[in-house]
């Protein structure tokens, strides 16, 4: 059964947008999460526990790309909250320096 019209993005820009906020946007905030954590917490007990969990965070990032109206916007958030995971994960690294 083919997809209804109504639910498919028109414009190639905004497809390409999601689609590269999905993929290449999720992973970022995923790692960039996983780094800002592992500068704060136990870093090798934060890596073991990544193996699983950004993967997870990354299906869950993909599938909120899809759902936003506008791809940009959505790519804003993302590159937004990268920014904000590298400031804690820049702090982070400074507070506890890994030896």
């Amino acid at each position: 059964m083919p997809a209804n019209n109504k639910y498919l993005t028109p414009s190639p820009s905004q497809r390409f947008a999601k689609i590269t906020a999905a993929i290449l946007g999720g992973l970022l905030v995923s790692i960039l999460f996983h780094m800002a954590l592992a500068s704060w917490f136990n870093h090798v007990t934060v890596i073991i526990t990544s193996t699983f969990s950004a993967f997870i965070l990354w299906a869950i990032l993909m599938v909120v790309a899809f759902l936003g109206k506008n791809g940009w916007k959505v790519w804003g958030i993302y590159l937004l909250a990268c920014l904000a995971f590298f400031i804690l994960f820049y702090f982070g690294n400074q507070t506890n320096p890994i030896v």
